[in-house]
């Protein structure tokens, strides 16, 4: 039987159904706390900044030089991801992982028309993640100089190890609200769609509407305390009666 569902509907439907929409809502919201704190691992981030600045011979600023190294900031982000930077860092740290998957965990931000870039380092070890920043930043200050023969790369601030470091994956707030809203959406359209698929007629309207009958009369559904001592008084009266007829 097709069906459809009306607007004035809907609120009957999330009326009817609230539970089932809470009990999803709930599970899948717990399945991402559960994911969150007990099953991803926690990844760090540290940074270090850099500065790409160089005087021209008369120690004085000049604009198309200026301009000059915020070009060279694109040119210097490829070249700290490259394999003469990181087979370096690698070798210098004794890391266990391949040139691809450490470039994988760096990231060089810069904002526009800025001198200063940063170098974003991930790991699942908050000392081990402030140790590779920091070996990217001066590997690539020493090696740049005979790479490009410049000599205009400076170090702003090194990466320092917190006291107590805070994970920035996974973000476990941001998680469970996640599961919260897909957990809410999931429960609200199986609801509408158990109610799509329930075929049965609540009411005298929907007989009217849906088969064009006319009702005639109703039956009153009987609660079970009710029916069971009917039955049982029943019984009793039908023993009394057998009684008798033997007396």
């Amino acid at each position: 039987m097709d069906k459809t569902i009306k607007f004035l509907d809907i609120f009957t439907i999330l009326k009817k159904r609230w539970l089932l929409i809470v009990l999803f809502t709930i599970l899948v919201a717990a399945i991402s706390g559960i994911l969150s704190y007990f099953v991803l691992t926690p990844v760090y981030q540290a940074s270090t900044q850099i500065l790409v600045n160089q005087r021209n011979s008369n120690n004085q600023l000049d604009t198309a030089l200026l301009q000059s190294n915020v070009d060279l900031i694109n040119t210097y982000r490829d070249i700290i991801k490259s394999p003469i930077i990181l087979d370096k860092v690698i070798n210098n740290l004794n890391l266990d992982m391949t040139t691809e998957k450490l470039g994988k965990n760096i990231t060089v931000n810069s904002q526009q028309n800025s001198q200063v870039f940063t170098i974003i380092v991930q790991n699942k070890n908050a000392a081990k993640a402030i140790e590779i920043a920091n070996t990217v930043a001066e590997t690539f200050q020493n090696d740049i100089q005979s790479i490009m023969k410049v000599d205009n790369v400076s170090i702003l601030a090194k990466s320092e190890l917190k006291q107590n470091p805070i994970p920035v994956k996974p973000n476990k707030v941001l998680n469970i609200t996640i599961g919260i809203l897909v957990g809410l959406m999931f429960g609200t359209g199986f609801a509408f769609l158990i109610e799509m698929f329930d075929n049965t007629l609540k009411n005298d309207q929907e007989i009217i509407d849906l088969l064009g009958l006319t009702v005639i009369g109703t039956i009153p559904k009987m609660e079970k305390r009710l029916t069971r001592s009917k039955k049982k008084s029943a019984k009793q009266k039908a023993g009394d009666e057998t009684v008798a007829s033997e007396a």
